[in-house]
């Protein structure tokens, strides 16, 4: 058999690449949508998820550079004439489906793997090349809008694949030619081909579908709400100090993979003197609404009731004196997280400027200490400590 294709018949090296990406594509099918189904409520469940999330990408990724290694291929190479090319709306939608199956091949995947970059944690890739991608930020919304694309894109490749296949039936079965015999292995003989009619059409085709299916998925990916816009539900306080604005941020380790989230809703009840210069400066009571937490990827997962359960447990509570330390100040007290409150101390620094204060400060939490992920007990899955990062603008009421 030959390695190259003629105008009747494909080489080798195209019949490889075909049945390899068919092989990967039918695969990947299958573990998107079991991996999706499956729970991850305890640590062995989370653990599986994420093992098949992690063959799943990584063999997105695989496909990816197949596709493209097709591609060249491809370009380089003599296309075999259609046997039914005097069929002509026959042969222009097996050339549009041809050329769809094509824009699938990078399309899904690099769809999926730009989600994969944008968000944080959760299933790596199995390579020692990283997770990132060059000019992709971490970043909530890109997260959704690819995912969006990479599912409507899916649905697309799932949908093209159908009619490839049923044509391939047709082919063989109903028309009885050679054009699935000439895509298996040896040299079946083919007839003379009818005259082939080449045009732009399908190609024109195939761009407009994969024009409006792309546009249908960064729609429907814009159009989900960040994580952290959940419209503020707790009351305002009355302040000494008022808060400006400010962050409280999270930050934990997954498989390895740094999540960083923050949360959208919360109050201060800050009391402070900065003419204090020992011992006790002033009070804070913090109440955080915790299903205003964005966590990237895992925040449906974080809301659950083995980690914050937010259903029975929605605020947290931060209680402590605002104290004078060597190099700035510390706020001791208690922290309060479902029905588990611990003695805190949070360490910042105060930047003051007239009745403007700007405070920065970052402690770290174990988790298990609040009933955190209890069932995950392998730091290697869920690491035991959470970093907490503050930083907030308040100015003096008058």
């Amino acid at each position: 058999m030959a390695l190259s294709n003629t105008a009747i018949r494909y080489g080798g090296v195209t019949k490889f690449f075909h049945w390899l990406t068919a092989l990967l594509i039918l695969t990947l099918i299958a573990l998107g949508l079991y991996a999706s189904d499956l729970p991850h409520d305890t640590q062995d469940a989370l653990t599986r998820k994420a093992w098949f999330f992690s063959l799943h990408k990584t063999l997105g990724v695989t496909v990816f550079f197949v596709a493209l290694a097709r591609i060249v291929w491809a370009f380089t190479q003599t296309k075999p004439g259609l046997l039914n090319a005097d069929h002509k709306l026959e042969s222009w939608l097996a050339e549009t489906v041809h050329w769809v199956l094509y824009g699938s091949l990078v399309i899904v995947p690099l769809a999926g793997w730009i989600g994969h970059a944008a968000a944080s944690g959760f299933a790596p890739i199995w390579w020692p090349l990283g997770q990132s991608l060059p000019f992709i930020p971490k970043n909530t919304t890109l997260e959704h809008a690819f995912g969006a694309v990479h599912i409507i894109a899916g649905k697309l490749l799932i949908g093209a694949l159908f009619l490839h296949v049923a044509g391939a039936v047709k082919h063989h079965v109903i028309d009885r030619d050679s054009t699935l015999r000439r895509m298996l292995p040896g040299e079946p003989a083919i007839g003379p081909l009818p005259a082939q009619h080449h045009s732009a059409a399908p190609v024109v085709t195939a761009t407009v579908v994969w024009i409006a299916a792309i546009g249908l998925g960064l729609g429907l990916g814009l159009g989900q709400p960040a994580d952290t816009e959940e419209t503020a539900t707790l009351d305002a306080v009355a302040s000494e100090w008022q808060v400006q604005n400010g962050t409280i941020a999270l930050e934990v380790t997954q498989f390895g993979s740094v999540v960083a989230g923050s949360f959208a809703d919360w109050t201060s009840a800050i009391t402070f003197d900065e003419t204090v210069q020992t011992g006790k400066a002033g009070e804070v009571t913090t109440t955080v609404a915790i299903p205003s937490l964005g966590l990237g990827s895992v925040t449906d997962q974080a809301m659950g009731a083995d980690f914050f359960n937010t259903e029975a447990f929605p605020t947290a509570t931060f209680q402590a004196d605002i104290n004078v330390a060597a190099d700035g100040y510390i706020a001791a007290g208690t922290l309060t997280i479902k029905d588990q409150s611990m003695p805190v101390e949070l360490p910042f620094t105060l930047t003051l400027q007239d009745d403007t204060a700007q405070m920065t400060g970052t402690t770290t939490l174990d988790r298990r200490n609040f009933g955190i992920g209890e069932t995950v007990t392998d730091e290697s899955t869920l690491a035991f400590s959470v970093t907490v990062n503050i930083d907030l603008t308040a100015t003096r009421g008058r």
